[in-house]
């Protein structure tokens, strides 16, 4: 952007960034204000300004541009007040001409204090899921609406200042909530993502284009890359590999050096293509799936079974990632609660000795209006009873979409709501968290009259022990609208006392939900019991989740 003088004294030239629907300062925090800048002849001035909603100023720096040849220029400025719905602005103060180039403006306060890193409430609500595997960059962002704007992982590494601006596949999708100018900068990248992944102590799990568009918006052939013309995109994802893993000697491997991180990642997961369907992804699959094989025989291989979790798609993707041999096979379903409840057995009959299964996206979608209610969050919670009771054939299971703006979504329920200054988390956050901080190690055999508890009297249950902790956890759903007393013969525990931990989420309705203005009304809670032997007696309330946890 070049900012040239306006011809007179009284008219001004000068920028304003509303930012994502507003920027939010908070008081006292300090923001660092960047630019790449140079200026044509001379010493000039820029002056740098955060503006409240009233449009005045709050504060305001000036910034020396001097020399003709592009340089970072810096300034800190400190908010004096809070403000939900703020904006930047920039005046030349000279007579110019200035060039501007990758205007940032980020806190100097962000997670683990990096320099232009994560909004902390985010990343720290992130980190306290305890995730064991983190999908990035998503589903259809990598597709893209057509093959240029797909999420092209190469772009978005190196400096932050050379990687270009990216069409969001998300942005007009919708028509009833249009977002034009919501764009993706790649400031957030793979590199970022792994880092991120590292950080809250999860396997990352990357989503690579696999040369379709977005099947959904394109029904011709002619959008997608030929079979023989796919050598760049498995060249994509064999570097991919070399980046997160590779020796800092390596190609890719000293571009991770370089931007900060010398160790590897410790890749173990790939995803090849979102929700493909049809013989065109697997033929495309299968030279990926050769070549990372031959390279890396170590990697998991992700393949899909397409966009819902049955129907012709479905029946024709799963025999076909068998045939491929993948390692995991991608099942997504956004259903109502009454699926959620009627699938808890899903995994039961399972293939024990083909492909696992990734749940990379599910969410219950009650109504009206997919709210994240209490409802929904409890036929999570018991359909979630079934992934964990299954573990030897459900190896990962991601809840989606994870962030949502409040003002800026377009797809609900999400499992995080913001705005610029708050965070809120729902109901079905907790229920991911409860799971997340209370896995296990093995598989506890766990019936009701001989039978899973998958239902019977509006029950739902898994066990499994810790060997770490060497504790027995039981996480059960009580769906019923009355309370019920439960009885609990553990077979094989010793004698003695025991005291146990008991985390459980209760709601003042069914259809309760948290706010930004109300965050608290769906949270875990805890108290303990105490039990004598191998005989615990609990009373469970009405429409409830609990996790049991004592030593052995």
């Amino acid at each position: 952007m070049r900012l040239t003088y306006s011809g007179h004294s009284d008219k001004h030239t000068g920028l304003d960034n509303e930012g994502f629907f507003g920027m939010g300062f908070e008081k006292g925090a300090t923001y660092r204000f960047s630019v790449w800048a140079r200026a044509e002849a001379g010493n000039q001035r820029i002056r740098i300004e955060l503006i409240n909603s009233g449009n005045d100023i709050m504060t305001k720096q000036t910034l020396a541009i001097s020399g003709n040849e592009w340089k970072k220029y810096e300034v800190t400025l400190t908010a004096p007040a809070e403000e939900a719905k703020g904006k930047l602005r920039i005046f030349l103060e000279t007579r110019g001409p200035v060039d501007l180039e990758h205007i940032s403006l980020f806190p100097t306060d962000t997670w683990q204090g990096r320099e232009n890193g994560l909004r902390k409430d985010l990343a720290q609500a992130l980190y306290d899921l305890r995730p064991g595997v983190f999908r990035f960059p998503g589903g259809c962002i990598v597709e893209g609406t057509d093959i240029d704007t797909r999420y092209d992982w190469k772009k978005s590494i190196g400096p932050v200042e050379n990687r270009p601006l990216n069409e969001n596949r998300w942005h007009y999708t919708f028509a009833y909530r249009l977002f034009p100018d919501y764009f993706q900068s790649y400031g957030m990248g793979f590199y970022e993502f792994f880092l991120l992944a590292e950080d809250i102590g999860a396997a990352p799990l990357p989503v690579l284009n696999v040369g379709l568009a977005c099947q959904y918006q394109n029904n011709s052939m002619d959008a997608h890359i030929p079979v023989d013309e796919l050598q760049p995109y498995i060249q994509d994802a064999l570097d991919l590999i070399q980046f997160a893993n590779g020796a800092a000697d390596t190609e890719w491997g000293k571009v991770r050096a370089d931007m900060g991180h010398p160790e590897p990642f410790h890749l173990k997961y790939l995803a090849i293509g979102n929700e493909q369907w049809g013989p065109e992804y697997p033929e495309r699959l299968e030279q990926f799936v050769k070549a990372i094989r031959a390279k890396y025989p170590d990697i998991q291989i992700v393949g899909s079974a397409g966009p819902s979790a049955s129907g012709e798609k479905f029946d024709y993707l799963w025999p076909e990632m068998k045939r491929l041999k993948v390692d995991l096979v991608d099942e997504h379903y956004y259903q109502p609660p009454t699926w959620f409840y009627s699938n808890a057995a899903r995994y039961d009959s399972y293939d024990r000795k083909g492909p696992k299964v990734f749940a990379g996206e599910y969410a219950s979608h009650a109504q009206p209006g997919k709210p994240n209610s209490w409802e929904a969050a409890l036929s999570e919670a018991s359909f979630m009873t079934g992934l964990e009771r299954n573990a030897d054939v459900v190896r990962l299971a991601t809840y989606a979409p994870l962030f949502a703006h409040i003002d800026g979504w377009q797809w609900n329920p999400d499992l995080i709501w913001f705005d610029n200054l708050r965070m809120m988390r729902t109901p079905n956050y907790y229920v991911q968290q409860l799971y997340g901080t209370n896995s296990g190690t093995n598989v506890l055999s766990i019936l009701m009259n001989g039978q899973k508890v998958t239902g019977q009297e509006g029950l739902y249950a898994t066990a499994c022990t810790d060997s770490r902790t060497n504790e027995i956890i039981v996480k059960f759903t009580n769906t019923a609208t009355e309370a019920k007393t439960i009885r609990f013969t553990f077979d094989g525990l010793k004698k003695g006392s025991r005291t146990a931990t008991v985390k459980y989420i209760t709601a003042p309705a069914y259809k309760a939900e948290n706010t930004l203005d109300n965050p608290d009304v769906v949270v875990p809670r805890e108290t303990t019991t105490q039990f004598t032997d191998n005989v615990l007696e609990f009373e469970a309330a009405p429409q409830a989740f609990y996790v049991i946890r004592f030593a052995k």
